[in-house]
């Protein structure tokens, strides 16, 4: 069995009861290890994807885990299933979105999983919510920590719906 590792995963949708799927998806990933860390509640405007979507719900949390990094995104997986979510078309709506954004510091580029995340650092709608939990938390590659992203890219089209959910 491995050692616990600190992960972040983004939460986010825009499909039926979005806020209520992102407080399910949070309470299920309690159980895959400890949350020591929920961000706020933010409304964000679509990004990339078909034309007309609604706005998202988007947050993050910090999970420690003992899970490995792949077991832990199926894990996300099956959270995103019972949730109701279908694959079908890329950045589509979805009622349920749930990204590894970072696992420890590990990087990783496999078909399956790239860690980090490949374009968490360039979206504010995951930057915001991360910065809730560690406005210094680090790029494993590039070593710009999330303020320094944050300052790069701006906040425009994230507003806070909440600070806790």
């Amino acid at each position: 069995m491995m050692g616990s590792e600190v992960s972040y995963v983004a939460l986010g949708a825009n499909l039926g009861d979005a806020l209520g799927a992102l407080r399910v998806a949070r309470d299920e990933l309690a159980q895959l290890g400890t949350l020591t860390g929920v961000s706020g509640l933010y409304v964000t405007v679509p990004v990339g994807g078909p034309p007309g979507q609604s706005d998202y719900v988007n947050a993050a949390v910090c999970l420690v885990t003992s899970l490995g990094p792949a077991e832990l995104l199926a894990a996300l997986h099956n959270i995103e299933a019972r949730a109701g979510r279908t694959r079908r078309e890329r950045w589509e709506a979805r009622v349920l979105d749930l990204d590894l954004v970072l696992y420890g510091q590990r990087v990783l580029d496999t078909p399956g999983l790239t860690l980090p995340h490949p374009r968490a650092w360039d979206r504010a709608f995951v930057l915001v919510p991360l910065a809730d939990l560690d406005m210094d938390l680090p790029h494993p590659v590039s070593g710009e920590t999330v303020r320094a992203a944050l300052e790069r890219v701006g906040r425009e089209g994230v507003t806070l719906a909440a600070p806790f959910w």
